[in-house]
């Protein structure tokens, strides 16, 4: 029943064959997306009181107000914003969770239900059509390999991500597929898939469309997916409550309390006698940063203790839930060390951007800064933490800080009176030296920590952009700002591993489902606000709680960082997930810590709460142009000329 109900199964006639015009759609304005769920409807109390002084003025946006938000409000009183935190964090493949990773999804759900209803054996052609910005970034962003290995069966957790580049050039080169890995038929990329850039489905801006047709050119059946951020994939049989909720493909082993997430929250005390819980619900649900508040308040309890009994209602052990996270920590771990021992110079790409990350950890080991001691803490693996930290370079160890203390007191030259005399070369400045205002001369930076935190999240964002193993966090393109806090509490402040990846991760999931809810993790629909900025956000409450702060606190972290990130701009060079993302994720680190630490230092004190920030992001994102909302059609993408030859340079 299931497999029917997501595909839209269609009769063999006479008028459905291949070179027919495809069935007519209703389309919308892309800013209209984010308004059409009734989940990111969320009304807050700052919109209320910034109501215009003019009467007339106030009673016509009243109006248009209840007429856009009639919906959400009903669903903030019936919807609640959880969902397991092993959703939200996910282990794929890169470039991008909305790009990559949810058409990889679409691709495998689409066979799987042919499978089921019969139909596989019978398929002659696929036609794939990509819509909004599928189309206009899906090249950049791997789309069209990861939807041909989906239909060919693979899934993004398991697929082995070094066969990715050469299975799709054997695609491309033999113009066929193995459907679901045992129907071979014939597929030509030139004539079978379809790129309208300039047309977006009405649901979400990241469409796509997938028919099959038998021998005969009859079409046998027809379906479209949106992959709405995160890797979550919807379509419009499903509407809200399947699979924008879970990225389980087969719906049979999910776990029923993760297949009915629109359950009612507790409505205000009416005196009459208290409904039975409906066993589906989550033990603790909440809607909005001020319930999730109200419920730490009244149990007694920390944020990630609340996520962590939710995930026990969700059907797993107190075992399976310590593995699934160790095993979260220890891809992002992998992923960092990954990305700062690669021997590749360069990422794919036109761009030809260079890696900077295994060069950048080179000079941190090596005593790049003067005083450095090599970090000792090792990195922890699943279930515990006997992984190994990620080893220095082989041509030159780092040294303690005490023997290059002595050596270097060893080795310096001295004058007649036994002083040392400095060996270094002098600077060279730039300016003149005649000048009333003296040019400043180069100097080195003393903060070591804080630049292992650039170099992890640039690390894992390489590896992201060569298409590596990489966990969604919440999304691709982000998916270095909370590996590279979480490394950072590891190396520099934890004396718990274990303990600090929990209440990280978990504190993390719970700020990702309020944004989740409340607004949008698409950068489809709401630009690079939706994915560095919620991931820099959940970076932060982790930070936060890692260091002991109350949840109050914790939020108000989480609140401080996406107030500076809104209206970032999703606007890729060359649709690729390169530049300017993988310096925004770096920068992203920096941020978070330093928004926990002014939370902490703030004793509660603030203007803002998490809530009215995450509908002001959402107020944003639907008035944001199309054109920063990852279509590459203005910003940075159009500004910056990409050379198609390099020209060569004399000796």
């Amino acid at each position: 029943m299931f497999a029917t109900a997501r595909l839209a199964y269609t009769y063999p006639a006479a008028s459905s064959r291949i070179g027919t015009a495809w069935p007519s759609l209703n389309f919308s304005r892309p800013s209209q997306a984010l308004s059409k769920f009734p989940r990111r409807s969320y009304f807050s109390s700052s919109a209320r009181r910034n109501s215009p002084t003019n009467a007339a003025a106030r009673n016509a946006k009243q109006e248009a107000e209840h007429e856009r938000n009639a919906v959400g409000k009903h669903e903030q009183q019936h919807e609640h914003a959880v969902i397991s935190a092993f959703d939200l964090f996910s282990i794929g493949v890169g470039p991008s969770s909305s790009h990559t990773v949810g058409p990889m999804r679409a691709g495998k759900i689409f066979i799987t239900d042919l499978q089921e209803l019969g139909l596989l054996e019978k398929v002659k052609t696929v036609k794939i059509t990509l819509y909004g910005s599928l189309a206009a970034t899906g090249k950049g962003h791997h789309t069209p390999q990861a939807i041909l290995l989906g239909l060919e069966g693979s899934d993004p957790e398991t697929i082995d991500t070094g066969t990715i580049p050469s299975r799709y050039a054997s695609i491309l080169e033999s113009k066929s597929l193995e459907l679901g890995g045992q129907h071979h038929i014939t597929y030509d990329m030139d004539k079978d898939m379809l790129w309208r850039w300039d047309q977006v489905l009405k649901t979400h801006p990241n469409g796509m469309r997938f028919s099959v047709f038998d021998e005969a050119g009859d079409l046998l059946a027809t379906n479209e997916y949106f992959s709405v951020g995160g890797g979550f994939v919807v379509n419009e049989k499903t509407k809200v409550d399947e699979n924008l909720f879970y990225k389980g493909v087969d719906k049979s082993i999910v776990h029923g309390a993760r297949l009915h997430q629109t359950h009612s929250m507790s409505d205000p005390d009416t005196g009459e006698p208290a409904e039975a819980p409906d066993p589906c619900q989550p033990p603790y649900p909440f809607v909005s940063g001020d319930s999730l508040l109200a419920l730490t308040k009244n149990h007694n309890m920390t944020i990630a203790q609340i996520v962590y009994d939710n995930e026990l209602h969700f059907g797993y052990s107190d075992a399976e839930i310590h593995h699934k996270l160790m095993r979260i920590w220890s891809v992002m771990d992998d992923c960092i060390r990954m990305g700062v021992s690669s021997t590749e110079e360069k990422l794919p790409g036109r761009i030809g951007l260079r890696r900077r990350a295994p060069m950048l950890y080179r000079r941190l080991m090596r005593g790049f800064y003067p005083g450095l001691a090599s970090p000792t803490v090792p990195a922890i693996g699943p279930g515990s933490i006997s992984s190994g930290h990620i080893a220095a370079p082989d041509d030159q160890p780092p040294m303690p800080m005490d023997f290059a203390r002595d050596r270097k007191a060893s080795t310096a030259k001295k004058d007649g009176d036994g002083r040392a005399l400095s060996a270094a070369r002098a600077p060279r400045v730039v300016g003149s030296l005649e000048h009333p205002v003296l040019p400043m001369p180069p100097r080195k930076t003393m903060i070591p920590a804080m630049d292992f935190l650039s170099c992890y999240a640039i690390a894992v964002n390489e590896v992201n952009a060569s298409g590596g193993r990489i966990v969604t966090s919440p999304t691709n393109g982000a998916a270095g700002v909370i590996p590279a806090v979480l490394k950072y509490i590891i190396e520099f402040i934890s004396d718990d591993p274990e303990k600090s990846v929990t209440t990280f991760l978990l504190t993390a999931a719970a700020v990702g489902m309020l944004f989740k809810r409340g607004s949008t993790i698409s950068a489809a629909e709401g630009g690079c606000q939706a994915e560095v900025g919620v991931a820099c956000s959940m970076a932060s409450a982790g930070f936060a709680a890692c260091m002991g702060a109350s949840p109050e606190t914790v939020l108000q972290a989480a609140e401080i960082v996406i107030e500076h990130n809104l209206g970032l701009t999703c606007d890729p060079i060359d649709g690729l997930v390169q530049v300017p993302c993988i310096e925004r994720n770096s920068l992203g680190a920096v941020k978070a810590v330093t928004a926990a630490q002014l939370s902490m230092a703030s004793d509660n004190v603030y203007s803002v709460t998490l809530d009215e920030a995450i509908e002001a992001m959402r107020l944003t994102a639907v008035d944001m142009s199309v054109k920063y909302k990852e279509t590459s059609l203005s910003g940075l993408a159009r500004t910056v000329k990409i050379p198609l030859t390099v020209p060569a340079w004399n000796n």
